[in-house]
């Protein structure tokens, strides 16, 4: 258990880190203007353009690191440092979140997954830690409430490390698609790519977080049981 418990804690101060780098990064991006002027919202319309999306609106959405696709509406919502900017740091996010929107029309098994596990997964969240509550408070007597949390935990867990090759595909996508279209030159490519590279740490981290979690939980169990 000791040994579980500094896992989760290198885990929440790698979280901090990573979290911390990726904002000092994004404001340091965002300070450099793009050579071709286009601004977060203008790479985004023409991403999908280019990939014949047509059903797919660009709107605002208010917050900082708020972006993100919705399938449900199709929308690329874009936050505000993003919309309008004319940075390196935008082009990078505005068209990441267009590479979902390009996942999603060409049906990339990965986001089909991820998406067909969503509405088990808010049900899961609704209800998972009020069970493993319980199911902590009655482990002397019985271990069946902790049991049920463990696998609801566990949905939540694959749901984190399903949604890495999503992300990682999203770059790979947003940055072949600036190279071929011009969009970035070859230093805010750079800029580009390690502004994506610390974003897609974060859910790296989440994901390794989860996986900490529910290894406590589950060595919490297997206790029991022995």
């Amino acid at each position: 258990m000791g040994g579980i418990w500094i896992i989760m804690i290198a885990m929440m101060l790698a979280s901090a880190l990573v979290s911390w780098t990726l904002k000092s990064k994004f404001d340091k991006y965002s300070k450099l203007g793009l050579r071709s002027g286009l601004s977060g919202r203008e790479v985004a319309e023409m991403m999908l353009a280019d990939n014949g999306i047509t059903d797919v609106r660009v709107i605002s959405t208010p917050g900082r690191l708020t972006d993100h696709y919705n399938p449900a509406d199709k929308t690329v919502n874009l936050s505000e440092a993003v919309y309008d900017s004319r940075s390196a740091a935008a082009a990078a996010v505005a068209a990441h979140e267009c590479g979902h929107a390009v996942q999603h029309a060409k049906a990339y098994a990965f986001l089909k997954f991820r998406s067909a596990m969503v509405p088990a997964l808010t049900v899961a969240s609704k209800y998972m830690q009020w069970i493993l509550l319980i199911g902590v408070l009655m482990i002397q007597s019985t271990p069946i409430p902790l049991a049920v949390g463990v696998l609801l935990f566990a949905l939540t867990t694959i749901f984190s490390f399903i949604t890495l090759p999503v992300e990682f595909d999203a770059s790979k996508r947003a940055l072949a698609w600036m190279d071929t279209r011009g969009v970035v030159t070859m230093q805010e490519h750079g800029m580009a790519k390690d502004a994506l590279k610390w974003a897609a740490m974060t859910y790296v981290v989440a994901a390794l977080g989860s996986l900490a979690t529910l290894l406590y939980y589950g060595s919490m169990l297997l206790g029991r049981r022995d």
